[in-house]
């Protein structure tokens, strides 16, 4: 079932994208070779603490960190190590908020000290490929707009889409319908109204689009060993367009 949101509801939801992008500012201040994730972790869980909010995701079937933290090869739900960042990583930090029981939802990926012209490339089309996608989040679309917009840019580019892991509604529960893959042909899909609210996350990697799972069974990475990125951001659909609720 898809959750309409009014727009005190969606007020709401951008008050807790407003810490979420707060916190991502400051994340972004910290990023340099020898901070180690679970320093991130920390960090974050002290910023949302003392903005009287928590992370929705520790404890989400039972995710013991505040963030994700993926690094190089990592897709996604990455666990915050102590593994100091190096000159050249890239890493992902990933994380939901919960603010008087609503929600938001922002991934940002983030250069450790000077990285590769590929891995350049990477962040760039990565973030500019979310931007494409978002363009496409008006009421009267359809989410396969979305994915199309997103898949034929980043293809155009020699990157691959993530396919195990999309993007989805969100409100007062993380993840809602519908889901919003970031691959596909346009045209397909529900159609968007107001009063939606959805994440649009594209992750693309340097090799191929297919994952493997780590032991600990959250860690996915690239099954080549790859390099991947993701940007993320919280959107509500209005008749203006779309609405950026996790904007930094």
């Amino acid at each position: 079932m898809i959750v309409i949101k009014t727009r005190e509801q969606i007020e709401l939801m951008k008050q807790a994208g407003d810490v979420l992008a707060a916190c991502h500012r400051e994340i972004a201040g910290m990023i340099r070779p020898g901070v180690t994730p679970k320093q991130i972790d920390q960090f974050v869980e002290k910023f949302l603490a003392a903005h009287g909010a928590t992370p929705e995701q520790k404890g989400y079937h039972g995710f013991p960190f505040a963030t994700c933290a993926s690094v190089n090869d990592v897709i996604c739900h990455g666990f915050p190590n102590e593994r100091p960042l190096a000159n050249g990583d890239i890493v992902t930090i990933d994380m939901v908020v919960n603010l008087k029981g609503w929600l938001a939802d922002s991934a940002w990926s983030y250069a450790v000290g000077e990285v590769s012209p590929e891995a350049q490339k990477l962040l760039k089309v990565t973030e500019e490929s979310l931007y494409l996608g978002i363009e496409q989040a008006v009421v009267g679309n359809r989410i396969g707009d979305i994915s199309h917009a997103i898949q034929t840019y980043a293809e155009s580019e020699g990157f691959s889409v993530v396919r195990e892991f999309v993007g989805h509604a969100i409100g007062q529960s993380m993840h809602e319908e519908p889901q919003v893959p970031h691959y596909g042909p346009p045209g397909k899909g529900p159609r968007l109204k107001e009063g939606m609210v959805i994440t649009i996350e594209p992750m693309l990697n340097i090799g191929t689009w297919q994952s493997k799972r780590d032991d600990d069974g959250w860690t996915a990475r690239t099954k080549d060993g790859s390099l991947s990125a993701q940007y993320e951001h919280t959107i509500a659909i209005l008749p203006e367009g779309p609405l950026i609720l996790t904007k930094q």
